[in-house]
């Protein structure tokens, strides 16, 4: 049996995000970690390489929405992974935080052409049934790219940080760029149909019984006059206020506050991607059959839970309590956002929704690292700005309760 070309480009956009995710994102802390120590370099400075990745997403998320509805995906994705294996190699070589800024800037141009971000504006346009599922296929390449952390950790140790950076650049354009040729931008230009489904025969002329398989169509400027844009616009900030804090500072919170090794901190992040994948297979399992912001809703309760437990840690179950729960919940929360997008305005105009979310969503992404930055330089651990974030995060879960399907 023929597969349905949309689930290749979701394995695709999972290989794609593996790479990104393994190399750049999740490793983030790595790095951060070893040239803290090797440079001296302060942590709110290194943080400002996580919030600048940030803001540059955010500002190119319009243009990046705007091009994709009209000039579909496949040469952006192959330009952007470009970008980022040569933000690789210009890592590699860096000797001051000013080469460091322009790594981070040619990584983030890279991983934001290449991303989950145009990979979900494809997929959604693809999928309906199952969009959920194949955003969720997506997502294992997010969530299974923190085992990579275990073995970059590794290299950092036996082969130096510059060489780790190196081999990442090569291996990022070696693979990444033939796998963002497989994308196409929808059913039709090939020759398919939405979910791969036979095409439904027309509608009578004069019935007057609505047509209940047809999505609402919103423009960028009716979508920005709803509620449930902005409500899922800064829930979606407040859970990455947690994430992007805990890949930037939880190995070295591991390292510093809790006496942990490199090679265990690492250790304790693959579990946290293996709980990862787990949510990320439970969101393809009922995606599509529950209600997706009481879902949400129940993740951000669960990152405050895990980030707590890592904050407060004790005893070595504590920070497996994080692990899991943290895990958990970025897995099976992060494709229901999209989707969710998707659910209530429909396709005219995703690419530039999802991009102005962005703008939104931007404002967690770069203040999770830097309150979490500042508060360790100035308090000398994690303790004051970890629990600020929990409780920030835990208190979206009331905006997604109250993010209702817009009419």
């Amino acid at each position: 049996m023929k597969l349905f070309y949309g689930w290749r480009i979701a394995i695709s956009g999972a290989c794609l995000q593996f790479l990104h995710s393994g190399l750049q994102m999740q490793a983030f802390g790595a790095y951060v970690a070893v040239l803290s120590e090797e440079k001296g370099w302060s942590k709110t400075a290194l943080s400002g390489g996580a919030a600048l990745q940030s803001v540059e997403g955010a500002l190119l998320g319009p243009v990046l929405g705007w091009l994709l509805d009209r000039f579909g995906p496949r040469l952006m994705m192959q330009l952007g992974m470009i970008m980022f294996g040569l933000g690789f190699v210009v890592l590699s070589q860096i000797d001051t935080m000013a080469g460091f800024y322009w790594a981070i800037i040619m990584l983030a141009l890279g991983s934001s052409l290449s991303g989950y971000f145009p990979a979900a504006v494809t997929l959604v346009h693809w999928f309906r049934l199952h969009r959920a599922r194949a955003l969720s296929v997506a997502a294992t390449g997010v969530a299974a790219g923190g085992i990579l952390v275990l073995l970059v950790g590794w290299m950092m140790q036996t082969y130096g940080w510059r060489n780790t950076a190196l081999i990442s650049g090569v291996i990022s354009l070696v693979i990444g760029v033939p796998l963002a040729r497989i994308v196409r931008r929808n059913p039709s230009d090939i020759g398919e149909t939405v979910d791969g489904l036979p095409a439904p025969p027309p509608a009578e002329p004069n019935s007057s019984v609505p047509d209940k398989s047809v999505e609402p169509e919103f423009t960028a400027r009716q979508a920005l006059r709803t509620r449930a844009f902005w409500l899922l616009g800064m829930g979606h900030g407040l859970a990455l206020l947690v994430v992007t804090a805990v890949n930037v500072h939880a190995i070295s919170h591991l390292k510093e506050g809790l006496g942990y090794t490199l090679t265990q901190a690492a250790f304790v992040m693959t579990l946290m991607t293996v709980s990862q994948i787990v949510g990320v297979g439970m969101g393809a399992l009922i995606g599509d059959r529950w209600e997706k912001r009481f879902v949400a809703a129940g993740c951000m309760l669960a990152h405050m839970m895990g980030l707590l437990m890592l904050t407060y840690a004790v005893h070595v179950w504590m920070v497996g309590a994080f692990a899991i729960f943290h895990g958990v919940a970025w897995g099976l929360r992060g494709p229901f956002m999209q989707a969710i997008r998707a659910d209530y305005f429909g396709l005219q105009a995703i690419g530039m929704i999802m991009g102005l979310s962005a703008l939104i969503i931007s404002m967690g992404q770069v203040a999770g690292p830097m309150v979490a930055g500042v508060f360790a330089d100035l308090t000398g651990n994690y303790r004051t700005g970890f629990t600020v974030l929990a409780l920030m995060a835990g208190s979206g879960s009331v905006l997604f309760v109250m993010a209702r399907k817009p009419v």
